[in-house]
């Protein structure tokens, strides 16, 4: 690793987390920041770097395996002590690499320490578990949650941080080892929080680091590790899908989205406003759960259209590290193209510009309002992956419903009104994996203890809450039978057997035997 910015020499990012990496292919990248100029060379990995990173790790987990899920809580709880001690470095690096407000990058650290603590003092579901057998006392049954052995997690890199650990810590805390393949424009990020993991505890062969670009690097580690964890775009989870079902491995997917916010006729509309705004446009639209998709009801339409697009103006461009930005440039100039592409395809078809909609610097496309948009346009159904939003009206409430349903994705949604009987009603027809009412996806996000996934072509697994830590696992029930075995005892025939077993059903059933 190569260090070719002087400004970013002086915070030692790069000798701290140079050769934690499995990379000796002797080929080079150059990785520019979205602020401009150039931050680094990062040398790649190898399809043998994988075997060995996975090797290493699989060995590893043996003896991480034996330790006792206390042991293992125990280093998750100092990595968290760690991050928060480190925050201002971990803050730098994520901005440097992603360009995103600090405000945003901060949302990634809270959610990196959340998960620590969370599944550290939640591993109640990895613990044997008794249960009752057919019969009271005949049999006796155990169930087991054995690891899976090395978990493989390809991320993207609009989330450095947190799609760098946060999926691991569950993993590892479940007795397994870990690969990651982060994406490269983000590398040193992934590389600095693995180094915190090294620093709590976490035995260095445990959690490897391959560096490459996934359509490369991404086949080779599914060919090799026991699960897949992927965070990307519906198209390539699809093949990754593909490729795990080949191995009969298990794998969670979390995909595209084309996320709706409804906003009732009772809604407060200055706050609806605000409320979309951050939803909108956190990390400049570059967020899987973000909202592409207004629905506002048509009492309200224009008095909220003027305060959303009033809001939306007054949000302030943040060019450099530190706070006080509201959004930032996107992660590179090829993808400011790719958006800027949807609105553009979307005025030359009708559609009304009322914020944003150029290209104002360096990858930099202000927060961006459509109305008008229709079925001929890329923007109506495609994920724009930027900030950009189409406001459309509605009648009723059931017809809401229809339009936020009305697409192949399904994972985040939004509901905001005074009422929240009504947003519950609302809420339980939406065909999201979360949905939220009266915020965007934070409130959906932060809580732990609930499964958070996608629906449709949003995606498969989850993560979070019980199934996010289980997953990464293999149940295995042990069972004994004791005293009496299911032949006939006594020299009893099978016909007296058999209608004495299905007696004490009849009697078991009339006593509330489970």
């Amino acid at each position: 690793m190569n260090n070719r910015t002087g400004t970013l020499e002086k915070l030692d990012y790069f000798a701290r987390v140079s050769g934690l990496a499995t990379n000796t292919t002797g080929e080079w990248i150059t990785i520019t920041s979205p602020y401009g100029g150039e931050l680094y060379a990062l040398e790649l990995s190898s399809e043998a770097d994988i075997a060995s990173a996975v090797l290493a790790a699989r060995t590893a987990q043996v003896d991480w395996a034996k330790r006792s899920l206390r042991d293992r809580a125990r280093v998750m709880l100092r990595f968290h002590d760690l991050v928060l001690s480190n925050k201002d470095e971990l803050l730098d690096l994520i901005q440097w690499e992603t360009g995103k407000p600090r405000r945003d990058a901060n949302e990634e650290l809270l959610d990196v320490t959340l998960n620590a603590r969370y599944y550290a003092r939640h591993l109640g579901a990895l613990k044997d578990r008794k249960h009752p057998g057919a019969f009271p006392l005949l049999i006796s049954a155990i169930e087991r949650h054995v690891p899976l052995g090395v978990v493989g997690i390809i991320a993207p890199w609009n989330y450095p941080l947190t799609l760098a650990v946060s999926d691991a810590i569950p993993a590892l805390l479940a007795g397994n080892g870990v690969v990651l393949k982060p994406d490269p424009l983000t590398s040193v990020t992934a590389l600095y929080v693995i180094d915190l993991l090294y620093q709590a505890g976490l035995p260095k062969d445990l959690f490897g680091v391959v560096i490459g670009d996934g359509a490369k690097l991404g086949t080779p580690l599914i060919n090799q590790v026991d699960f897949l964890m992927f965070t990307g775009s519906t198209k390539v989870g699809r093949i990754v899908a593909a490729q795990c079902g080949e191995r009969l491995i298990g794998s969670a997917l979390e995909l595209g989205g084309k996320n709706a916010m409804i906003i009732r006729a009772d809604a407060d509309i200055e706050k609806a406003a605000e409320i979309a705004t951050r939803a909108c446009f956190g990390n400049t639209g570059q967020l899987c759960v973000s909202i592409e998709r207004l629905y506002v009801h048509e009492s309200i339409e224009s008095n909220f259209l003027e305060a959303f697009v009033r809001k939306t103006k007054a949000m302030t461009f943040q060019g450099s590290v530190g706070w006080g930005g509201s959004y930032g440039p996107l992660i590179s100039p090829i993808h400011a193209a790719r958006v800027l592409a949807f609105i553009s395809d979307a005025q030359v078809k009708g559609a009304t510009v009322h914020a944003g909609g150029e290209l104002t610097g360096n990858a930099t496309i202000a927060p961006t309002i459509l109305t008008g948009v229709g079925e001929n346009m890329n923007v109506c159904r495609e994920e724009t992956f930027g900030p950009v939003v189409s406001v459309s009206s509605y009648s009723t409430d059931a017809q809401a419903v229809e339009l936020a349903n009305d697409s192949e994705y399904g994972l985040n949604a939004s509901v905001i009104s005074r009422s929240k009987k009504k947003a519950m009603q609302i809420a339980q027809q939406l065909h999201a994996g979360t949905v939220n009412i009266n915020e965007g996806y934070a409130t959906s996000w932060s809580t732990l203890g609930s499964p958070m996934g996608g629906f449709g072509a949003s995606g498969l697994g989850r993560r979070h809450g019980v199934a996010g830590i289980v997953q990464y696992t293999e149940s295995q029930t042990i069972a004994t039978q004791n005293f009496l075995g299911f032949g006939p005892p006594f020299g009893l025939r099978d016909e007296q057997w058999g209608n004495l077993l299905t007696t004490s059903l009849g009697i078991m059933k009339r006593i509330g035997w489970r």
